[in-house]
């Protein structure tokens, strides 16, 4: 086993959503253990935010990645809100690396984004209407983060295999 990979979908997806499911396999495949957890139950819970219990999902994350952490190296991958809490929890727990599909840079009135100075790979799409590509790109470059932008939305659906490959070589990397 080379290291564990923790793999959050976004807000009102699932741990079965095709990108989170197409990094799963890229995992598996290069040797990597991997687990998708699953936060639908608290994509419901509004009166917190208008992205469900944020907190809620940090806390989950964190002690999922805690818990790897004590057996090996752990990457962590998100898509959207995902990648906010993957990006968020790297601050507190060790991690070999960050993948972030559309990260929201700015999400009303949570912090701004941040993460741990470890590699980070992002995809982006150049259309996404709710993460302007500027920000995400001004926000990588601040910290020499591998950037792929594609021609896509927020959903970067017809770039799944581009997000298999780019996360591929992150967990290729020494």
């Amino acid at each position: 086993m080379k290291g564990h990979c923790i793999l959050s979908h976004g807000f009102e997806s699932g741990p079965d959503a095709t990108k989170v499911t197409a990094l799963a396999e890229v995992a598996e495949r290069l040797g990597w253990t991997h687990e998708r957890p699953d936060y639908t139950d608290l994509d419901g819970k509004r009166e917190v935010s208008p992205f469900g219990d944020v907190l809620a999902r940090l806390q989950r994350l964190q002690q999922r990645a805690h818990d790897a952490a004590t057996h090996g190296p752990v990457v962590l991958a998100g898509s959207s809100l995902g990648a906010w809490i993957s990006a968020r929890v790297s601050l507190a727990v060790p991690l070999r690396g960050l993948f972030l599909m559309a990260p929201p840079i700015h999400m009303g009135p949570a912090p701004t984004l941040d993460a741990a100075a470890v590699p980070i790979s992002i995809i982006h799409g150049w259309h996404d209407a709710l993460i302007p590509a500027a920000t995400v790109v001004e926000w990588a470059g601040a910290r020499n983060a591998t950037l792929l932008l594609v021609d896509d939305g927020h959903r970067l659906e017809r770039h799944v295999e581009a997000s298999a490959r780019a996360f591929a070589a992150l967990l290729g990397a020494p």
